[in-house]
């Protein structure tokens, strides 16, 4: 409701509209109540309000499901109404409980960041505006303004992991590190990562190269005479493998260690949707690592061939509501796809234009005619990398 209320009246003040969105997560009977409460008050201010619902399906993660879920609704609704930017309420106190989280986990430099002020998702831009004050000031906005709010109870449930941080950064806050210390700190581990990135974004520009999809990173790994640290080798890899696989969120560093093994051992592993290779280069020594989409992460994928295709391909052609995309898969015998010089393992899960069961067309494997098929729903590598 405080999110609500400020962009309001900052959209009220600069002259842009503004609507409101709630999902009902179905796990509460009161929440039916609460939701009820948002939309009268969305009606008193004049704001549009559109209500999701989700159901949980019992597997997985309560919380990190149903954060999961929310993106992807919420998404797809700003998606589906034209609009540019969704404000979230994230507070400081949110940034410090995250940070007692991962550092339960052990995590380096990107988990113990500060949250992202600004960030891409779902295809969706979403914003932070309340990232540098706390709950209690926000609360104090809404007395002062006589607006009522309401406590989840989920927020005093020892089950759930951010309670449990919450309960822990009360303890540490006698001893002066409480959620403004550990908020800066985590901005400071930001100012590290970006400085990272900086190394990643220019070892990309001399080792890395898109073909058709997939990425191929160079195995010289050495930088006028010095090999590249470990770090930025590893990140350029995990995000190599984002581009790649869409992946909200990249490999766990256990994951990533695994994967190194595999290939040195043998040459080909799959991991985060995609199937990374190390072929000879021919004098026995390590070939380059070449990332691609994994079939069996796709195969399942179909939809109209004007829209977007896993995220990232984009066809053009004689659309037709006839038609729809889907992998190639198997299908790829049935086009010139060595003429391509690509390997078969990656043109199984490039996008072709069916219908019914009938191929029509398969432009990475070959198979053209009027259409054509480029990754850029994610826009290119590079690109990528600098939104990093």
């Amino acid at each position: 409701m405080a999110c609500l209320e400020v962009m309001l009246w900052h959209g009220c003040d600069l002259g842009f509209p503004v609507e409101a969105v709630t999902v009902d997560h179905g796990l509460r009977p009161e929440a039916s109540g609460e939701i009820g409460t948002v939309a009268d008050h969305c009606a008193e201010k004049g704001i549009p309000h559109t209500v999701l619902t989700w159901k949980w399906s019992g597997a997985g993660n309560l919380q990190a499901e149903a954060r999961r879920a929310r993106y992807r609704l919420i998404g797809d609704w700003a998606r589906n109404s034209g609009i540019d930017q969704v404000a979230l309420g994230h507070t400081r106190d949110d940034v410090a409980e995250t940070f007692i989280m991962r550092l339960a986990r052990r995590s380096g430099v990107d988990g113990l960041s500060e949250m992202d002020h600004r960030f891409t998702r779902h295809g969706t831009t979403w914003i932070r505006p309340m990232l540098d004050h706390g709950r209690e000031e926000w609360r104090e906005y809404l007395l002062r303004r006589d607006i009522s709010w309401i406590e989840d109870p989920s927020n005093d449930d020892p089950k759930f992991e951010r309670v449990r941080a919450r309960d822990r950064l009360k303890a540490l806050s006698k001893l002066g590190i409480d959620a403004g210390a550990l908020s800066e700190v985590a901005r400071n581990m930001s100012a590290a990562r970006e400085a990272l990135e900086h190394y990643v974004r220019r070892e990309a520009a001399r080792i890395a190269s898109e073909e058709n999809g997939d990425v191929i990173l160079a195995a010289d790994a050495s930088s006028q005479g010095r090999r590249v640290p470990r770090e930025i080798l590893f990140r350029l890899r995990r995000h190599a493998l984002a581009w790649v696989g869409g992946g909200a969120y990249p490999p766990r560093s256990d994951a990533m260690l695994e994967l190194d093994h595999a290939l040195r051992n043998e040459g080909r592993h799959t991991l985060a949707g995609c199937i990374i290779t190390r072929e000879p280069d021919g004098r026995d020594g390590p070939g380059p690592w070449r990332i691609a989409r994994e079939f069996n992460a796709v195969k399942d994928v179909f939809g109209r061939t004007d829209r977007q295709w896993d995220g990232r391909w984009v066809l053009e052609g004689p659309h037709a509501d006839a038609l729809e995309v889907r992998a190639l898969g198997e299908a790829v015998r049935d086009t010139p796809w060595r003429e391509t010089g690509m390997p078969r393992r990656s043109l199984l899960a490039s996008p072709a234009i069916w219908r019914g069961a009938t191929l029509v067309a398969a432009p990475v494997a070959g198979l053209a005619g009027p259409w054509t098929a480029k990754a850029t729903g994610r826009g290119r590598f590079d690109e990528f990398l600098q939104s990093r």
